[in-house]
């Protein structure tokens, strides 16, 4: 697989990469108003950048959710209208898990826990342990699962409710200014690549954890 998009936009950030021919073409940007108009423009920049036309792209990976409401509606979107303006194939990732995976990269962690301010008092938070995404749940901050002192906690969750969630999880090494970065999505797409070199043929859709709030193992 030569070429590969990667989008996200359910936080703070917009993050845009593409992977083409073994090299990443990235933009990263925060504390500015989203919009669709704005992800499209840094798509077409990376393309720019490294010469590749939308219809050389061979798969677009985008986060699903959980995040913002608008954030991952404007995701899934974007993802949904490249995908079908040029017949490309989808590959959607947990936002927790795009998190875990770059904290357990940067930290050299085997385990971690990922909490995103979901607002209304409460986090969209996941365990990221053995190089997968265990779990993901909408909690309130004091009534999250205890853990044990060897994760590191991530998110901006950990800003929004420093004290419940030490608290609550028994975690004191935390990260709150930490983000999904569309890089990360590409090794991850690039690991499944290795393991299955399948893809879902139908339109992008989003996770809301908000309409389900019960817990959600993964296997």
């Amino acid at each position: 697989m030569h070429n590969i998009l990667a989008i996200d936009t359910c936080t703070e950030v917009l993050s845009v990469c593409l992977y083409a021919d073994g090299k990443k073409y990235a933009r990263f940007i925060q504390g500015v108003e989203k919009s669709s108009g704005l992800v499209l423009n840094y798509c077409n920049e990376v393309l720019k950048e490294a010469g590749v036309e939308k219809s050389s792209i061979d798969l677009v990976c985008y986060t699903k959710g959980p995040g913002s409401f608008t954030g991952v509606r404007m995701c899934v979107g974007v993802a949904q209208g490249i995908s079908y303006a040029n017949d490309i194939p989808t590959f959607g990732i947990s936002t927790l898990e795009v998190v875990g995976y770059g904290a357990s990269k940067k930290f050299a962690a085997n385990k971690v826990f990922v909490a995103l301010d979901a607002r209304m008092s409460e986090v969209y938070c996941g365990v990221y342990k053995d190089n997968k995404l265990k779990s993901e749940e909408l909690k309130r901050p004091n009534e999250v699962d205890s853990l044990t002192s060897e994760y590191i906690g991530v998110g901006t969750g950990w800003g929004a409710y420093t004290q419940d969630l030490i608290d609550t999880t028994g975690i004191s090494n935390y990260h709150s200014d930490f983000y999904p970065m569309a890089e990360n999505m590409i090794d991850i797409v690039l690991t499944y690549v290795n393991d299955n070199n399948t893809f879902d043929s139908k339109l992008p859709l989003p996770t809301y954890l908000r309409n389900n709030v019960a817990k959600k193992s993964l296997k």
